[in-house]
């Protein structure tokens, strides 16, 4: 048995060896199909078809025939090329049961009969996912004439615009919109999706737009602006378009708006105007991001500053229009850019000048739950605001040789508004006695300066890999303002009324500088893992001095009023470093690392000449895992950590008497906390089925975190709130969000089904009872569209949603309920050029606990026009907005034990007619009549 097995094994060996060893031959010979004539001198090649490496190469015979002998076994391809036809190629394999192989006759067929005769249709590849990119290519999508890029994103893959154009990608909002990588007007996105054509886009590129330093480094420094890039193609570069629109309508609604494009070479030059009451602003002017803005919190790096206001009613009016009130709004802007010198200069510029008046009414009923039991407050509020604003920016960059850059940027704002604001409130317990009411009446006016400056200085050296950068930036903001204070409160109790009024004359004075640097340097340890190092020093100093005057018996406002008067001065510095270490090998690019920052700061009370010292150190550690399987699927793991301190508000309040209901306290024994942020996503995209996946998901939690400590006398309604630790407990956020979708064949069809889950659970104390504070949110949907050129299209959303809202403290009931939303648009061409166009936007909100009653509301808005002209540029339209006339402003909200619901006045029911011209002239063709 042994021997038999000992020879079985030894003739399989031989065999295996004379396989090997056997030799092989191919032939054939090449044809032409159109008049079989043969081909002579035809390039013959035979490929491993393992690595594709050249194995055997010769030419042609006489009479187009080949042959190649001495091939081992194994798998190979064919390839004959010869000029003018199309390429031949063939995967074959060679073994032991086939020493020889006969092509026989191989027909090559000419580029020109292909090219004449054959028309290819198959899927194109509408999306590539590179790394963090997501690519969408408009030609795999439908564009009608005289469409802008709004139409375009409405038929991506989870891509969701609003009424007012705001878009949300993968749950996502889109904060940056750029054309070619250039800003466009700076920060108000619509101005592209909105004018922009369709027709001019190259491709779509959506991704998390990182610092200058960053995305010099490669290193993800974890500061992301979710952001759209248009690339347009390099023949509409150069010519003109734009559109003029005009219409007046009923209810003395009217509408206005002009947009000029002039491309030419590599400049660029825009201007736009937009005027009218029906809620198209385009005022979107953010500079809550810049360091110098008008928030209070620490940033990353640990520093504090002043602000303009904070919890202040006289400086909350930011110009931003949200649906609440009528809005007035006269607004324009230039653009330029351009590049030179071979693209080693550029220049971009915007200059924005604009007004804003908003007025409205606005109704809040809420619920305060304590142990004891509930205080319920119905107040009524009007308000009528209005802003005038300039703001000048440019961005110039030059490389000043192949491994030098220079990138400086300024801004400079100038900002006038003046508000006017009345508020009539009455707070009463659970058995409806009455606790308190006030009557306040605020006017301000506020003159406002800001000034941005930066510079980012890159170097790159002979060694890949090896780079050095340094970033410098200065902000200076000023803020004057002066207003009135008329206040009449009275608390009610047991043994009578306790009358409480205000009447002060205010003046603040705010100032802030703040000058930051940061110096990186990243040196590559081996072909695959790379050390970046930094190190920054940044110098912050800010006044804020603020005058609170009593009525004197002469009428005149000259009695200062200390306890709410404040001159305090800031002094920090702050030294920052740290080290991140990059991993990058195939697919896989992995990062970890951390900052630390050293803050010290000084703030100085003026008025009471006592000085407040302090000292702590941030921890800033990350991480982040990227893995791509291929050009059209990615995962990617985040991990952020920052200590955050107590902001000076919560340590040393400003008193402010505007509510005399809410007093603030200060706590200097508050510590800092600590936030871990996991975030991850996954992007797929199936060409053949043109189906894609998108996964994403975060969740944070707070250890030692900062909370509300409210005490509330049961018997006036008047709360006190200070701020203060809570070691035992961890507040924690997440959302996850799923969007699938895919192209149904045969009915070309795109449908996308969507699952959303956020929510929260936080935590305050409430009269000393520490109050746990749950809210959940359920989403799910299906969104449908299709586009039939020059027929019809519809695009729809519609799902439920189920909100949990719970707070611990206090047995009344809860705001659990169900919700439904949903939204359809859709266009039908008729004969003679006339189109319709309807959209409507449905929302119901059901009874909870809380609220016994629902609410419902369909938005419904339908245009009739027609198009004249070959190219359909000139169009004539009567619209009506709010068909149904059901447009009522509501909201619910549910946090701390705090429930609310609100009505306000907002933009209801009218008709209009209007007359809008698309003109171009791109490409040397101009638009026909």
């Amino acid at each position: 048995m042994t021997k038999r097995l000992l020879a079985v094994c030894l003739f399989m060996l031989i065999s295996s060896y004379l396989k090997a060893q056997t030799q092989h031959t191919i032939k054939g010979k090449t044809i032409d199909t159109a008049s079989t004539t043969l081909l002579y001198k035809s390039s013959v090649s035979v490929l491993n078809a393992k690595d594709s490496t050249l194995v055997k190469f010769t030419r042609s015979a006489e009479n187009g025939s080949f042959e190649i002998g001495g091939l081992k076994a194994g798998k190979f391809i064919l390839l004959i090329t010869y000029p003018k036809y199309a390429d031949f190629v063939e995967p074959f394999t060679l073994d032991s049961a086939n020493t020889a192989k006969d092509f026989k006759n191989i027909n090559l067929t000419g580029m020109a009969k292909i090219l004449a005769d054959v028309v290819i249709k198959g899927n194109r590849n509408a999306i590539k996912i590179k790394g963090d990119t997501t690519e969408f290519d408009p030609k795999a999508y439908n564009i009608e004439a005289n469409s802008k890029v709004e139409d375009l994103l409405k038929q991506f893959p989870g891509f969701q615009i609003d009424k007012d154009g705001k878009i949300t990608a993968q749950g996502k909002k889109i904060q940056k919109v750029l054309v070619d990588g250039e800003e466009f007007f700076g920060d108000d996105p619509t101005l592209v999706t909105k004018n922009v054509r369709a027709d001019m886009v190259e491709s779509v590129q959506m991704y998390d737009k990182a610092s200058d330093q960053a995305s010099f480094t490669g290193v993800d420094d974890g500061e992301k602006a979710k952001t759209l890039n248009i690339k347009l193609k390099e023949d509409k570069k150069n010519g003109y378009f734009g559109k003029l629109q005009g219409g007046i309508g009923t209810n003395e609604f009217y509408t206005g708006q002009g947009m000029f494009n002039k491309f030419w070479g590599k400049k660029k030059f825009s201007a736009y105007g937009i005027l009218g009451n029906t809620g198209t602003v385009g005022l979107g002017w953010d500079d809550r991001d810049k360091y110098g803005g008008t928030s209070m919190n620490v940033s990353d790096e640990g520093y504090m500053y002043f602000s303009s206001g904070d919890n202040d009613d006289f400086d909350r009016y930011d110009g931003q229009y949200n649906g609440q009130g009528i809005p007035v709004a006269r607004t324009g802007g230039l653009h330029f850019d351009s590049k030179w010198n071979k693209d080693k200069e550029s220049l971009n510029t915007n200059y924005k000048i604009g007004s804003i008046r908003v007025k409205g009414d606005r109704n809040t009923i809420s619920q305060n739950n304590l142990s004891t039991g509930v205080i319920n407050t119905v107040a009524d509020q009007y308000n009528d605001n209005d802003m005038f604003r300039q703001k000048l920016d440019a961005t110039y960059e030059i490389k000043l040789d192949t491994t030098l850059t220079l990138k400086v940027s300024v801004d400079g704002s100038l900002k006038e508004s003046n508000t006017f604001n009345y508020y009539n409130t009455e707070s009463r317990d659970g058995n409806d006695a009455m606790l308190n009411s006030t009557e306040r009446t605020l006017q301000n006016k506020v003159d406002d300066q800001l000034f941005n400056m930066s510079a980012l200085l890159s170097k790159r050296f002979k060694k890949k890999g090896r780079t050095v950068s340094l970033s410098l930036s200065e902000s200076i903001t000023k803020s004057n303002s002066d207003g009135y204070l008329n206040s009449d409160n009275k608390f009610y109790s047991t043994t009578g009324v306790r009358d409480s009024l205000i009447n002060q004359y205010k003046v603040n004075d705010i100032t802030s500088n703040a000058f930051r640097s940061n110096l990186v340097y990243t040196e590559p340890l081996s072909k695959t893992f790379t050390l970046v190092v930094n190190y920054g020093l940044n110098v912050m100093n800010g006044k804020s001095d603020r005058k609170s005057f009593n009525q004197s018996a002469n009428g005149n406002y000259d009695i200062l009023d200390t306890q709410f008067s404040n001159n305090y001065e800031l002094d920090q510095l702050i030294n920052q470093g740290g080290a991140i270490f990059n991993y990058k090998k195939g697919k896989t690019i992995i990062n970890f690392g951390s900052k630390l920052s050293g803050v010290n700061f000084k703030q100085a009370d003026i008025y009471n000449n006592r000085t407040y010292n302090r000292n702590f150190i941030n921890y800033m550690p990350q991480a982040s895992y990227q893995y791509r399987f291929s050009q059209q699927k990615s995962l990617r793991i985040n991990y952020y950590g920052s200590t955050n301190q107590p902001t000076l508000e919560q340590i040393q309040p400003i008193r402010i008497n505007t509510d005399p209901l809410n007093i603030s306290l200060g706590n200097p024994d508050l510590r800092p906390s600590f936030r871990s942020t996991f975030s991850g996503n996954y992007n797929s995209y199936k060409v053949l089925s043109d189906q894609s996946i998108w996964l994403g998901g975060s969740y944070s939690f707070t250890t030692n975190p900062i909370v509300s400590d409210v005490t509330t006398d049961a018997s006036t309604g008047k709360s006190t709130i200070r701020s203060a630790n809570i070691s035992a407990k961890t507040p924690a956020n997440f959302y996850l969000y799923a969007d699938v979708g895919r192209k149904i064949k045969g009915i070309d069809l795109s449908v996308g089904l969507n699952l959303g889950l956020d929510g929260s659970s936080s935590y305050n104390y409430i009269n000393s009872e520490l109050n746990n504070t749950k809210n959940y949110s359920y989403q799910g949907g299906i969104s449908l569209s299709k586009y039939v050129d020059k027929k019809y299209s519809f695009y729809g959303r519609f799902g439920p949603t189920y909100t949990i809202s719970r707070a611990s403290i206090g047995t009344l009931g809860n705001s659990d309920g169900w919700g439904l939303s949903g939204y359809l648009s859709g266009g039908v061409k008729l004969p003679a050029k006339f189109e319709i166009n309807s959209d409507a936007q449905y929302e119901y909100k059901g009874t909870t606990q809380t609220f016994n009653e629902t609410f419902t509301r369909l938005l419904w808005n339908a245009s009739f026009a027609k198009k004249f002209f070959k190219s359909e540029n000139l169009k004539l339209s009567l619209t009506v907005n709010d068909l149904l006339n059901q447009n009522v402003g509501f909201d619910r909200t549910a946090y701390n034990g705090n429930i609310t619901q609100s009505s306000y006045t907002t933009i209801k029911r009218y008709f209009m007619f209007s007359v809008s011209w698309d003109f171009t002239k791109m490409g040397g063709v101009k638009t026909q009549k």
